[in-house]
């Protein structure tokens, strides 16, 4: 056991980036709410850096993060300062500035949970589905807005699967994973080794617990029917 009583070590983070398009406190916090709403399971109390890239550096961003924080999220940080001023600005809120990776894109529609800074996302007018090859671990967010995701590796316990549309898993599924995130109660749920910790469509969802046991470790399908969620063996 080390005789110091603390140690400072780096470490790795997957942080949710919020693009702000507005800056009236109000509008953000209704957004944010609304995100919110549709899985609080997943977006309740999570962590956000706040990109204010897009508003401008009269902001009142102390105001700004205390919306968001009341909307159920908590921010960790600031990133987009274009300016001095801005820069002030976000210090004197009390946040940490932060910078981003240059995967991080805005997101063009009103204020919105973003993809991840380690994700690449299409751009919501091109409908595309987004592709995941390698192993998605604990920690890790990837979000695929208007779009279905598809992950062709195996999801470890702590990690989370979020898509507008459809979510395919072709791998062994431990983590949490949400369809129909924008409220689309028809999307889909497929899975091909089911030990999931929490699955959502359209904001309705089923712990780990919930899952009936004859299900787990089976290739599966997971749907909304009644808008009640639904599950049938694939195979």
């Amino acid at each position: 056991m080390s005789s110091s009583p603390i140690e400072l070590k780096g470490s790795n983070f997957t942080l949710s980036v919020l693009h702000l398009n507005n800056e009236d406190p109000q509008i953000i916090e209704q957004a944010v709410r609304e995100k919110v709403g549709q899985a609080p399971a997943f977006f309740q109390n999570a962590p956000v850096v706040l990109n204010v890239s897009q508003i401008t550096s009269g902001a009142n961003l102390k105001i700004i993060c205390r919306a968001v924080a009341e909307a159920g999220l908590s921010v960790v940080g600031i990133s987009g300062c274009q300016n001095e001023k801005m820069r002030k600005a976000a210090i004197r809120s009390g946040f940490p500035l932060l910078s981003e990776g240059k995967s991080a894109r805005p997101v063009t529609a009103e204020p919105d949970v973003s993809e991840q800074t380690t994700a690449t996302v299409s751009s919501p007018d091109t409908q595309k589905t987004k592709l995941i090859t390698v192993p998605v671990r604990s920690g890790q967010r990837i979000y695929a807005p208007n779009s279905d995701l598809i992950v062709t590796a195996n999801v470890s316990a702590g990690a989370e699967l979020i898509a507008d549309g459809n979510i395919h898993i072709y791998g062994l599924m431990r983590g949490r994973v949400l369809a129909g995130a924008a409220g689309d109660t028809e999307c889909l749920v497929f899975c091909s080794h089911l030990h999931a910790e929490l699955i959502s469509i359209a904001g309705q969802y089923w712990l780990s617990d919930q899952i009936p046991a004859e299900f787990t470790g089976k290739a599966v399908k997971l749907s909304l029917v009644n808008n009640e969620l639904t599950i049938n063996n694939l195979i």
